[in-house]
């Protein structure tokens, strides 16, 4: 039913009540996922509106209604869940457009967001600056008082600092507070002292206290997270309210779920307060597609490389678990929230190749976004683009790009790239775009090798999933400079993330230090932290909804030998066991760092519990097998890789592909979000759920 820009896969599976949407506002594209009661799965793509980002939400429900035969009153008021990913805090932080900020510090400590760690992140590059600090030292205000390192008063706190410290936050329209004071995560008392004061002496709304959200060691990376949060609430917090009351107004009768850097979904009220942990939503959402597909291969060893038209991110999944960290870092700012480990770089179908002052070609990491787009868009970009070369090489056909929802000109890409990179490098256009392809092939594949072989990880025994629009054009390439067997690439690839909002539990993470050695721990001390943590979970999620079979509690413990300054986090269930939780830290530590410390003492940092909350889970649809072989769509010239050159390649339709076909390579797939390249000697099969797995040839 759906038009060109709208892709839908009938389903056999059992009706659900009402429609679930997933929208993901990519760089370039804003990605939108309707699966309406009956289990049918529409995708729709709209450009994004950088300037605008609900209005890039409200196109896509708009175009999607009409493609639906629906009105947007319609679809939202039979829509059962709505889940969302935006970059609008991260772009916040980007571009330097968050709130005027002041931080209320403890005498003597109001420096650390200007001393940062006390080391150069690079040590080769003396000159090279820090990031600017998010807040000038005269709007970071000393605060009398002191808790002790064992929790106690030190010192009582002097109320009249923070008296004369909001009467200088007006003067100075100070617009976000961060409260971060010296010990607080070991008692909270005086930042919540303090967060009284400014309630009734300040008069602003936004107040965000260091010890409520990040109650960890650390007072540069505690302060850090709690001035970002400052920083992007307003801002952020004003978007989400405004989108969810509009929504609400068309008749979406329960809240949006926001995705966060964990990877799960939370509700707008409940995110609120936390806007620091959508720096990842998005991205993110790539943890329940890839649990879903780890399913659909029966794989617990995968990596996905999602590249849309800004970026290219890489999650691992090692063991049917993705790696996790609360150590993020955004623009070089650090954030200490528990986040999924997603390593991201700048590289997309929309990043600009040029040549530099040395004569040299480069790709990225600046890109042309939806505005102005690749310069075959004829939005008005000139300059050349990935997107660009994969069109001058014939992969890319311009009536079939984007499910036809974008028109590309092939004049203007080959304009583009003869002026800046095939004239300066007297090459030809062909071999110009061919080496903008190859060099981004190993950019790609070098943010593959970073979350795996840096991590420990053998990239040879994961399967590549090469998702997002551009994701399936680069997988075998780097499937096969990785090492791995097999690239698989869903059928809904262009929507990877948007239909990954779909498939992610409602998740809430608590942590608090605790100091203790594993061996000899004081246990019933431990049980009690954890039985507060499952406490605040289970009260959380009660106000989401959740209760009984849908509520599940995780509690995990960080770890370290004694001395060193990182930790581990290892999962617990059950009694407490100390041999076997050593013998699961030292078998991680051994794939981290290639050693383990033979009886060394182990001590415990900090206690952890998740509250997860399950939704109804999403079956994608199990199309019907094929009942002839699968039949070329057309033939047609296609660069296909360094070696093999240009030959004249089947293209196939993959609508028309069903279980069970099988493809020689090299052919071209042209699927509804992205186009798949299948190379010399590989070959695509269809799966039973409709998606294609690629066997790899090994690299000659």
């Amino acid at each position: 039913m759906p038009d060109a820009a709208g892709h839908r896969l009938d389903s056999g599976r059992a009706a659900t009540p009402g429609w679930r949407i997933g929208v993901d506002i990519g760089g370039t594209f804003t990605d939108l996922v309707a699966v309406d009661p009956a289990g049918a799965i529409n995708v729709f793509k709209v450009p994004s509106v950088p300037a605008d980002p609900a209005a890039g939400v409200f196109a896509a429900l708009e175009h999607a209604a009409a493609a639906l035969r629906l009105d947007v009153t319609g679809l939202l008021g039979s829509c059962a869940v709505m889940a969302h990913g935006s970059t609008i805090a991260t772009n916040t932080l980007l571009e330097k457009k968050g709130a005027r900020v002041g931080c209320l510090a403890t005498e003597g400590f109001r420096d650390s967001l200007e001393i940062r760690r006390g080391i150069r992140e690079n040590p080769w590059e003396h000159r090279e600056p820090y990031p600017p600090v998010l807040v000038p030292r005269y709007l970071r205000r000393p605060v009398r008082g002191r808790i002790d390192a064992d929790g106690s008063e030190l010192a009582p706190l002097m109320v009249e600092d923070v008296a004369a410290a909001c009467r200088h936050f007006r003067d100075e329209g100070v617009e976000a507070v961060a409260i971060c004071l010296f010990n607080s995560f070991l008692d909270s008392r005086h930042e919540r002292l303090v967060s009284d004061e400014l309630a009734r002496h300040w008069g602003g709304q936004w107040i965000t206290l260091s010890s409520q959200l990040a109650p960890i060691m650390g007072e540069y990376e505690r302060s850090s997270t709690a001035v970002m949060n400052a920083y992007v609430a307003p801002r952020t917090v004003g978007y989400l309210r405004a989108l969810n009351d509009r929504l609400a107004a068309l008749g979406l009768a329960r809240p949006i779920l926001m995705i966060q850097n964990n990877g799960g979904a939370v509700s707008v009220d409940q995110v609120a307060e936390r806007p620091v942990t959508l720096l990842l939503s998005g991205p993110a959402a790539g943890v329940g597609a890839l649990g879903y597909y780890a399913r659909a291969i029966g794989s617990d060893d995968l990596i996905s490389m999602e590249i849309g038209g800004t970026s290219c991110d890489v999650i691992l999944m090692g063991k049917g678990k993705v790696a996790f960290t609360d150590q993020l870092e955004i623009d070089r700012y650090h954030v200490v929230i528990p986040s999924v480990e997603v390593h991201t770089i700048g590289a997309g179908g929309g990043t600009i190749a040029g040549v530099d002052t040395a004569g040299l070609l480069f790709v990225g990491p600046r890109g042309a976004g939806s505005v102005p787009g690749p310069a075959c868009y004829a939005r008005g970009g000139t300059e050349p683009t990935i997107t660009d070369a994969q069109l001058v090489l014939g992969r890319l056909k311009p009536d079939t790009y984007a499910g036809g929802a974008v028109r590309i000109d092939s004049a203007l890409a080959e304009q583009a790239i003869d002026r800046a990179v095939a004239r300066p490098l007297r090459l030809s256009r062909e071999d110009a775009a061919a080496g903008m392809i190859r060099l981004m092939d190993q950019k790609l594949l070098h943010a593959v090798q970073r979350i795996s072989i840096e991590r420990g990880h053998d990239p040879r025994r994961f399967t590549l999933v090469a998702c997002g629009g551009a994701g399936p054009l680069h997988g075998v390439e780097v499937g096969r400079q990785l090492g791995c067997r097999r690239v698989y690439v869903p059928r809904l690839s262009g929507a990877f993330c948007a239909l990954g909002m779909l498939h992610a539990d409602v998740r809430h993470d608590y942590v608090r230090v605790h100091l203790d050695r594993l061996d000899g721990a004081d246990v019933a001390r431990m049980d009690g932290i954890f039985a507060e943590l499952e406490t605040q979970a289970k009260a959380t999620l009660a106000r989401e909804g959740f209760s009984g079979q849908g509520l599940n509690l995780l509690r995990a413990l960080d770890l370290r030998y004694i001395g060193q300054q990182w930790d581990i986090t290892v999962p617990v269930a059950g009694a407490h066991d100390p041999a076997a939780i050593r013998t699961a830290f030292e078998a991680e530590h051994d794939r981290l760092f290639g050693h383990i410390q033979p009886g060394g003492t182990i001590e415990i940092t900090k206690l952890r519990v998740t509250g997860i909350g399950a939704l109804a889970p999403l079956d994608l649809p199990a199309p019907a097998p094929a009942t002839a072989p699968a039949q070329p769509l057309e033939r047609r010239r296609i660069w296909i890789d360094e070696k093999s050159g240009w030959a004249e390649t089947d293209v196939f339709d993959g609508a028309k592909l069903a279980p069970g076909h099988s493809i020689a390579g090299p052919a071209v797939v042209n699927e509804a979000t992205t186009t798949v390249l299948i190379g010399p000697g590989d070959r695509l099969d269809v799966d039973a759920a409709g998606n294609f797995m690629i066997a790899l040839r090994p690299v000659s």
